[in-house]
Protein backbone atom coordinates (compact mmCIF):
# COMPACT_ATOMS: atom_id res chain seq x y z
CA UNK A 1 0.00 0.00 0.00
CA UNK A 2 0.98 3.52 -0.83
CA UNK A 3 1.14 6.23 2.16
CA UNK A 4 -1.75 9.22 1.36
CA UNK A 5 1.18 11.32 0.83
CA UNK A 6 1.74 12.82 -2.52
CA UNK A 7 4.78 13.95 -4.18
CA UNK A 8 5.95 16.25 -7.08
CA UNK A 9 9.42 16.00 -8.12
CA UNK A 10 11.15 19.20 -9.32
CA UNK A 11 14.83 18.78 -10.82
CA UNK A 12 16.26 19.20 -14.37
CA UNK A 13 18.21 15.65 -13.90
CA UNK A 14 17.03 12.88 -15.24
CA UNK A 15 18.82 10.56 -13.42
CA UNK A 16 18.04 12.62 -10.11
CA UNK A 17 14.31 12.28 -10.76
CA UNK A 18 14.38 8.72 -11.10
CA UNK A 19 16.30 8.29 -7.94
CA UNK A 20 13.98 10.11 -5.71
CA UNK A 21 11.02 8.28 -7.52
CA UNK A 22 12.55 4.99 -6.50
CA UNK A 23 13.21 6.14 -3.04
CA UNK A 24 10.41 7.50 -1.86
CA UNK A 25 7.96 4.80 -3.70
CA UNK A 26 10.22 1.97 -2.04
CA UNK A 27 9.38 4.24 1.33
CA UNK A 28 4.97 3.83 0.52
CA UNK A 29 5.24 7.47 -0.94
CA UNK A 30 3.35 8.25 -3.80
CA UNK A 31 5.10 10.38 -6.73
CA UNK A 32 2.73 12.00 -8.79
CA UNK A 33 4.49 13.38 -11.36
CA UNK A 34 7.84 15.00 -12.10
CA UNK A 35 9.20 18.53 -13.41
CA UNK A 36 12.04 18.58 -15.52
CA UNK A 37 11.52 23.00 -15.40
CA UNK A 38 10.54 25.94 -12.90
CA UNK A 39 7.48 26.79 -15.04
CA UNK A 40 6.39 22.63 -15.28
CA UNK A 41 6.81 22.84 -11.86
CA UNK A 42 4.62 25.42 -11.10
CA UNK A 43 1.81 24.21 -13.59
CA UNK A 44 2.43 20.70 -12.10
CA UNK A 45 1.98 21.85 -8.23
CA UNK A 46 -1.36 23.65 -9.34
CA UNK A 47 -2.81 20.68 -11.28
CA UNK A 48 -1.92 17.75 -9.30
CA UNK A 49 -2.28 19.33 -5.78
CA UNK A 50 0.44 17.18 -3.99
CA UNK A 51 1.23 17.45 -0.45
CA UNK A 52 4.77 18.24 -1.11
CA UNK A 53 7.20 19.48 -3.58
CA UNK A 54 10.87 18.45 -3.49
CA UNK A 55 12.13 21.42 -5.72
CA UNK A 56 16.16 21.66 -7.33
CA UNK A 57 17.46 25.21 -6.79
CA UNK A 58 18.16 25.19 -10.24
CA UNK A 59 16.15 24.98 -12.86
CA UNK A 60 15.86 26.15 -16.56
CA UNK A 61 12.90 28.75 -17.14
CA UNK A 62 12.62 29.98 -13.56
CA UNK A 63 14.86 29.13 -10.37
CA UNK A 64 13.62 27.43 -7.46
CA UNK A 65 13.13 30.57 -5.58
CA UNK A 66 10.88 32.16 -8.19
CA UNK A 67 9.13 28.40 -8.75
CA UNK A 68 8.65 28.50 -5.10
CA UNK A 69 7.11 31.75 -4.50
CA UNK A 70 4.45 30.94 -7.67
CA UNK A 71 3.61 27.18 -5.67
CA UNK A 72 3.29 28.98 -2.70
CA UNK A 73 1.07 31.78 -3.56
CA UNK A 74 -1.00 29.46 -5.64
CA UNK A 75 -1.00 27.03 -3.38
CA UNK A 76 -0.39 27.95 0.24
CA UNK A 77 -1.56 24.57 1.95
CA UNK A 78 1.49 22.48 -0.48
CA UNK A 79 5.15 22.02 1.61
CA UNK A 80 7.84 22.64 -0.60
CA UNK A 81 11.01 21.30 -0.26
CA UNK A 82 14.23 22.75 -1.69
CA UNK A 83 17.33 20.68 -2.86
CA UNK A 84 20.88 22.21 -3.31
CA UNK A 85 24.00 21.55 -3.55
CA UNK A 86 24.62 24.63 -1.85
CA UNK A 87 23.56 25.00 1.88
CA UNK A 88 24.55 28.46 3.01
CA UNK A 89 22.52 30.23 5.63
CA UNK A 90 21.80 32.89 3.03
CA UNK A 91 20.24 30.73 0.83
CA UNK A 92 18.64 29.27 3.74
CA UNK A 93 17.18 32.29 4.45
CA UNK A 94 15.81 32.97 1.61
CA UNK A 95 14.30 30.19 1.06
CA UNK A 96 12.19 30.23 4.28
CA UNK A 97 11.39 34.03 3.77
CA UNK A 98 9.65 32.81 -0.11
CA UNK A 99 7.60 29.79 1.64
CA UNK A 100 9.74 26.74 1.88
CA UNK A 101 9.39 24.62 4.81
CA UNK A 102 12.90 23.73 5.00
CA UNK A 103 15.76 22.57 2.62
CA UNK A 104 17.92 19.26 2.06
CA UNK A 105 21.35 18.87 0.61
CA UNK A 106 22.01 16.61 -2.30
CA UNK A 107 25.08 15.75 -0.30
CA UNK A 108 22.18 14.27 2.32
CA UNK A 109 21.80 10.35 3.31
CA UNK A 110 19.36 9.53 0.83
CA UNK A 111 17.57 7.42 3.96
CA UNK A 112 16.42 10.77 5.67
CA UNK A 113 14.74 12.08 2.74
CA UNK A 114 11.50 10.11 3.40
CA UNK A 115 11.35 10.90 6.83
CA UNK A 116 11.80 14.28 5.88
CA UNK A 117 8.76 14.45 3.50
CA UNK A 118 6.68 13.09 5.76
CA UNK A 119 7.35 15.31 8.34
CA UNK A 120 6.85 18.48 6.05
CA UNK A 121 3.70 16.67 5.18
CA UNK A 122 2.59 16.92 8.69
CA UNK A 123 3.75 20.32 9.09
CA UNK A 124 6.84 19.76 11.10
CA UNK A 125 10.22 21.41 11.35
CA UNK A 126 12.47 20.01 8.92
CA UNK A 127 15.49 22.16 10.68
CA UNK A 128 16.89 22.30 13.94
CA UNK A 129 16.11 24.75 16.73
CA UNK A 130 19.34 27.02 16.07
CA UNK A 131 19.45 26.90 12.58
CA UNK A 132 15.65 27.81 12.27
CA UNK A 133 16.20 30.97 14.73
CA UNK A 134 19.19 31.77 12.66
CA UNK A 135 17.25 31.58 9.78
CA UNK A 136 14.05 32.84 10.67
CA UNK A 137 16.25 36.32 11.76
CA UNK A 138 17.84 36.88 8.23
CA UNK A 139 14.35 35.33 6.49
CA UNK A 140 12.28 38.32 8.32
CA UNK A 141 14.06 41.15 6.61
CA UNK A 142 13.73 39.49 3.12
CA UNK A 143 11.27 40.86 0.77
CA UNK A 144 8.80 37.99 -0.59
CA UNK A 145 9.22 37.37 -4.37
CA UNK A 146 5.20 38.06 -4.84
CA UNK A 147 2.77 39.89 -2.63
CA UNK A 148 2.19 38.13 0.85
CA UNK A 149 -1.49 37.27 0.79
CA UNK A 150 -3.12 38.86 3.19
CA UNK A 151 -2.82 37.78 6.65
CA UNK A 152 -5.47 37.43 9.47
CA UNK A 153 -4.54 39.92 12.30
CA UNK A 154 -2.65 38.98 15.41
CA UNK A 155 -6.00 39.12 17.82
CA UNK A 156 -7.84 36.87 15.79
CA UNK A 157 -5.39 33.97 17.65
CA UNK A 158 -6.81 32.80 20.77
CA UNK A 159 -4.51 33.41 23.83
CA UNK A 160 -3.26 29.93 23.94
CA UNK A 161 -2.54 29.55 20.58
CA UNK A 162 -0.19 32.67 20.82
CA UNK A 163 1.35 31.04 23.29
CA UNK A 164 1.92 27.79 21.54
CA UNK A 165 2.67 29.98 17.94
CA UNK A 166 5.45 31.67 19.99
CA UNK A 167 7.40 28.57 21.60
CA UNK A 168 7.06 27.03 18.48
CA UNK A 169 8.74 30.05 16.70
CA UNK A 170 11.59 28.91 19.34
CA UNK A 171 11.68 25.71 17.50
CA UNK A 172 10.18 23.81 19.98
CA UNK A 173 8.30 20.59 19.65
CA UNK A 174 5.16 19.17 20.53
CA UNK A 175 6.28 17.22 23.69
CA UNK A 176 8.41 20.49 24.53
CA UNK A 177 5.66 22.64 23.95
CA UNK A 178 3.26 20.65 25.71
CA UNK A 179 5.35 20.76 28.95
CA UNK A 180 6.39 24.52 28.96
CA UNK A 181 2.52 24.88 28.48
CA UNK A 182 0.98 22.37 30.90
CA UNK A 183 -0.66 21.39 28.44
CA UNK A 184 -1.57 17.35 26.93
CA UNK A 185 0.70 16.79 23.61
CA UNK A 186 -2.68 16.20 21.51
CA UNK A 187 -4.34 20.12 22.81
CA UNK A 188 -0.73 21.58 21.46
CA UNK A 189 -1.91 19.29 17.82
CA UNK A 190 -5.11 20.44 17.92
CA UNK A 191 -4.00 24.52 18.64
CA UNK A 192 -1.37 24.40 16.11
CA UNK A 193 -3.77 22.74 13.10
CA UNK A 194 -5.49 26.02 14.14
CA UNK A 195 -2.93 28.21 13.94
CA UNK A 196 -1.61 26.79 10.55
CA UNK A 197 -5.99 27.33 9.05
CA UNK A 198 -5.72 30.97 10.39
CA UNK A 199 -2.45 31.71 9.07
CA UNK A 200 -3.32 29.95 5.70
CA UNK A 201 0.64 28.63 5.98
CA UNK A 202 1.47 25.02 5.47
CA UNK A 203 4.25 24.44 8.03
CA UNK A 204 6.01 25.44 11.36
CA UNK A 205 8.85 26.91 9.38
CA UNK A 206 6.04 29.23 7.68
CA UNK A 207 4.17 29.44 11.02
CA UNK A 208 7.32 30.95 12.73
CA UNK A 209 8.24 33.04 10.03
CA UNK A 210 4.46 34.84 10.32
CA UNK A 211 5.48 35.05 14.07
CA UNK A 212 8.51 36.59 13.74
CA UNK A 213 7.33 38.89 10.99
CA UNK A 214 4.12 39.96 13.08
CA UNK A 215 6.02 40.57 16.27
CA UNK A 216 4.67 37.59 18.08
CA UNK A 217 7.63 35.44 19.36
CA UNK A 218 8.50 38.75 21.82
Amino acid sequence: MTDSITVLIADDHGVVREGLRAMLEREGLRVVGEARTGREAIALAESLSPKVVLLDIRMPDLDGLQALAAIKAARPETSVIMLTSHANPGYLARAVAHGAAGFLSKEVDPERIPAAVRAAAAGDHLLDAALLRAALASAATETPLTPEPETLATDRLTGSETRVLRLLAEGLDNEMIASALNLSVNTVKTHIRHIFEKLNVSDRTQAALWAVRHGVNR
